[in-house]
């Protein structure tokens, strides 16, 4: 069986990748698993400076899923560098570094540093605020987007370069192909659904930001969809993620276009769950005789009546 898939120029082991945000900076879980086996790595969110998050509560479960708003903590780029790469660069898998930033400048300039410094690939999260314009996200203006990944790609040459956009349902066809059109060569699909939940007895939100992402389960059927929606307007790989526990969830993105999966809420209910995966779709490939994991690619079989 083959399981290897290609990200634009970036060939992975097989599809199975970790989700920004939920795997730390990998060595957390290398008591856990073997993290040679995975398909990539991407690291938690760095921005230029550290940034301590908001202050607690800032994970609350919800009926399948998990609301959270760590609020981007990081150890900031210099002491990535300093302290994390290297290990990272110790384990036979590709490692890609999830970046954000409040302004263009700033995700240009840890682009920059990440290119030179031979990462594999490069997530753009525009889903943080743009101080420039008054806190309106990078991935809500179509405009402020093309700049930001036109501006990005001037300086990322060797690594690949994705953006991961958030659930607007809306506009997400727009914002994918905007993405493909100004240089970007996958799009992750999708990032955290805003939401929030209320203690009824205080009367107060359960997040000390009052507003968090929902990620787990409770949003797979939304990114399913979302992912199936832009393989149709879009060339470029997508990177499906969102609630997946388990390879029926991997497969099914896989069938709704994906070419790849991130794993993320998943890791914090059980460490082995990647491998896991991945073992799971060697069965599934064997079970129903699929020599190769593309061909599951976009294989749903949608019957439209005329």
């Amino acid at each position: 069986m083959v399981l290897s898939v290609n990200i634009s120029k970036l060939v992975l082991k097989n599809p199975v990748m970790t989700a920004s945000g939920t795997f730390g900076y990998a060595e957390e879980f290398s008591g856990f698993i073997d993290i040679s086996k995975l398909g990539a790595i991407v690291c938690k969110g760095i921005s230029l400076k550290p940034m301590e998050g908001n202050p607690p509560p800032r994970i609350y479960e919800t009926p399948c899923g998990m609301l959270n708003s760590i609020g981007l903590q990081n150890i900031g780029i210099d002491n990535f560098l300093n302290e994390k790469l290297s290990k990272l660069k110790k384990y036979s898998t590709k490692f890609i570094v999830n970046i954000l930033g409040n302004t263009i400048d700033e995700y240009v300039e840890l682009a920059k540093r990440l290119e030179d410094s031979g990462v594999d690939g490069i997530e753009l999260n525009v889903s943080c605020p743009n101080v420039k314009k008054g806190g309106l996200l990078f991935g809500s203006d179509k405009k402020i987007l093309s700049r930001l990944i036109q501006s990005v790609r001037r300086v990322v040459k060797n690594a690949i370069l994705i953006t991961k956009l958030p659930p607007d349902i809306f506009h997400i066809k727009d914002l994918a192909k905007i993405a493909e059109d100004y240089g970007s060569d996958a799009v992750t699909l999708v990032n955290t659904v805003p939401a929030m939940a209320i203690d009824i007895w205080t009367r107060r939100p359960q997040l000390s930001n009052i507003i968090g992402g929902l990620s787990g389960p409770a949003i797979k059927p939304i990114a399913v969809k979302i992912v199936w929606d832009v393989s149709k307007v879009v060339k470029i790989p997508i990177i499906g993620v969102g609630g997946i526990l388990n390879y029926k969830d991997a497969v099914e993105y896989l069938l709704a276009g994906a070419t790849a999966i991130q794993v993320g809420t998943a890791n914090f209910l059980n460490p082995g769950v990647t491998i896991e995966v991945i073992e799971g779709i060697k069965t599934y490939m064997r079970e129903n005789r699929v020599k190769d994991v593309k061909d599951l690619i976009g294989a749903v079989q949608c019957k439209v009546d005329k």
